[in-house]
């Protein structure tokens, strides 16, 4: 009995629809024409973990802030040990959403949690951590192809340089481009908020190490971001405050992927040099997609694959104009949709014989509520290509990661695999 009240009441929550007043969208609309400033320059100050001062517009600026966390506490005497001589990159860090979250939604008050079984099932530790999958996300592959430990939740750490020296993931659950998107689901840490803590990151490092030796630290290591789902999920195609009347997806496209491209400078000016950007999967294929438009034939929704398309394809050029403007920084894209959609399309060379229906949920294609119960999970993800609504199975985030590493299955990175980047760079 408590268990179905627990599932009608988080329905409910789930299906509140987010308002915002109609002055949002004419900051917007100044924001696309260039009539405002869609930047946001990093401050250095401890103390700050969540970012700018909020801009006067919801569509942009944050809901009502979590409850603070502390800050970090730099010691001038603080030690640090330097990463191994064996690693690539000093050091690794992440930014992003559910994609590639490790558990900093584990302490937010938030229905997009993943701290529970049968999360973390199949992990190295059997245990759940906060990663929205069965296993590993595709940023643990990848830092055991740099030579370098999983790198831990920015806070789950104790603020303390040993704990940063070699990578941090800011990474929210239910995060977007744009500040309110995925705010129906409780607290989550947006991108802008996310930039804000690297800065504060960075700034702990200088007063650990000096300004020199963080520098040339900072400048050496890998940054993944891997983000802009959830704005179309909990933002754009719930259609919020009717913006789907005010703008076409390609308008929205353009927004969310300048946005990026002025946040990545922004990371830039903070003397990040190496940087892979992620492209979104095709949502369209997602088991929820296909339970909520009541799909009988397991395909694809194609029109919400054409704005994934849209916004890959806007991405991938704002990354060539940066790769010109900013001469001196490697800046890849890697296109998560091409690498899914010739998983789905050669299934059966890659293992998978599920390509619709979800390892964990309830509902057709498990689509209709995800996995909060052991009881609701097949009993092996590795034949599945989904592992709950939204997110792959551990098995499909490996076969990504090594593609975003050396192209080993498909090429879905320009202008090279991240392996190349680094023989470059080196």
């Amino acid at each position: 009995m408590a268990f179905s009240a627990l599932l009608k009441t988080f329905f409910i929550l789930i299906s509140l629809h987010h308002n915002s007043t109609s002055s949002a969208f004419e900051y917007h609309r100044n924001l696309i024409a260039g009539d405002q400033e869609s930047s946001y320059p990093i401050h250095i100050s401890v103390g700050n973990t969540y970012g700018p001062a909020p801009s006067p517009s919801p569509f942009l600026s944050p809901s009502p802030s979590p409850s603070p966390f502390p800050s970090p506490s730099p010691s001038p005497s603080a030690s640090f040990s330097p990463p191994p001589k064996s690693s690539l990159v000093p050091a690794l860090f992440v930014i992003g959403d559910s994609s590639v979250d490790c558990g900093t939604n584990n302490v937010l008050g938030t229905f997009a949690r993943a701290d529970r079984l049968p999360y973390g099932r199949d992990f190295d530790t059997h245990e759940p951590t906060g990663r929205f999958c069965n296993g590993r996300i595709p940023v643990d592959y990848l830092a055991l192809r740099l030579g370098l430990p999983f790198v831990p939740s920015y806070l789950g750490q104790t603020s303390s340089i040993d704990d940063m020296i070699q990578g941090v993931n800011y990474a929210s659950a239910g995060s977007g481009i744009i500040f309110s998107s995925g705010s129906e689901l409780g607290q989550h840490i947006s991108l802008s908020q996310q930039i804000q803590q690297v800065s504060d990151t960075f700034q702990l490092m200088m007063l650990s190490m000096g300004e020199k030796a963080a520098s040339d630290l900072i400048s050496r290591s890998l940054f993944y971001i891997s983000i802009g789902s959830n704005d179309y999920i909990h933002y754009y195609l719930r259609n919020v405050s009717d913006v789907q009347s005010l703008y076409l997806p390609w308008n929205f496209n353009q927004f969310l992927a300048e946005s990026m491209k002025q946040e990545i400078k922004n990371l830039y000016n903070a003397k990040v040099r190496k940087v892979v950007v992620m492209g979104l999967a095709p949502m369209g294929c997602a088991p929820y997609y296909l339970w909520l438009y009541e799909n009988t034939d397991g395909k694809c929704v194609e029109m919400i694959n054409d704005m994934i398309l849209e916004f890959n394809f806007e991405m991938r050029q704002k990354i060539e104009e940066l790769s010109v403007e900013l001469a001196d920084a490697r800046i890849i894209f890697c296109d998560a949709y091409e690498a899914s959609m010739d998983i789905m399309k050669h299934h059966r060379r890659y293992g998978f014989n599920v390509t619709a229906e979800a390892c964990c949920g309830l509902g057709k294609y498990r689509g209709w509520l995800f996995c909060i119960s052991p009881e609701m999970a097949c009993s092996n993800a590795s034949n599945h290509i989904w592992w709950d609504q939204f997110h792959p199975t551990d098995a499909v985030n490996a076969i990504i990661a090594d593609n975003v590493w050396s192209s080993l299955h498909t090429n879905m990175c320009y202008p090279m695999n991240l392996q190349d980047m680094i023989a470059h760079t080196s």
